[in-house]
């Protein structure tokens, strides 16, 4: 698994295919995608989005990270950051913003991989 991180506009997606060698059909929007699409995309962009959406779905998200270890173990997941902006005003916001945060830690975790791209660069963070 790998974890692709950085700030909205950095050109993450852009990297990752550069990188990982991967084209267009092989990437999800995770604003589309639907629950299943996780455990079988390649890439899974917008990471951030897929998890909003299972949010208003009410899924338990506190295992994923293990689920998708042992059911899509090489997938690269595209994240925005989000926690460095004000604190949202509206109780949902706030819950998704911390959701995208500890899930993405625990990710991070588990990640073989993780880079924060900032400007199109790509910045190792983790190489196991």
């Amino acid at each position: 698994m790998q974890l692709i991180i950085g700030g909205a506009f950095q050109g993450k997606k852009e990297y990752a295919m550069a990188v990982q060698g991967l084209e267009e059909k092989d990437m999800k929007d995770g604003a589309k995608a639907s629950y299943e699409d996780i455990f079988s995309a390649r890439c899974l962009y917008h990471f951030h989005e897929w998890i909003r959406a299972r949010l208003l779905e009410n899924r338990d998200l506190s295992n994923l990270e293990e689920e998708l270890s042992g059911k899509n173990p090489e997938i690269v997941l595209i994240s925005n950051e989000l926690g460095y902006g004000v604190v949202p005003v509206d109780a949902f916001d706030r819950k998704y913003r911390e959701a995208v945060g500890r899930i993405c830690t625990r990710t991070a975790a588990r990640a073989k991989r993780v880079v924060r791209v900032t400007c199109g660069i790509g910045t190792v963070i983790k190489d196991a």
